[in-house]
């Protein structure tokens, strides 16, 4: 762990800690290690939601009210 590493305490409910135990065992790397990427891996989906909906924040909508009558319309209901 490097000098730069924070400490934290995070509660596993104990299936979650058997399993992240036994990850950790049979993948040679630390549960530090496997949280951190989880973390990670978490922080880049929120990332990349973020940037679709920048991207797609001038689209027309539709109410729920307008989207079922065109899927009536269309024969979808």
């Amino acid at each position: 762990m490097s000098e730069l590493s924070k400490r934290s305490t995070v509660y596993f409910e104990p299936a979650i800690h058997h399993a992240l135990k036994v990850k950790a065992a049979t993948t040679h790397q630390s549960v530090s290690e496997i949280v951190n990427e989880a973390i990670r891996i978490a922080l880049r989906e929120d990332q990349d939601d973020l940037s679709v909906f920048e991207e797609r924040q001038n689209e027309s909508t539709l109410s729920y009210e307008e989207l079922l009558e065109d899927l009536k319309a269309h024969g979808k209901l």
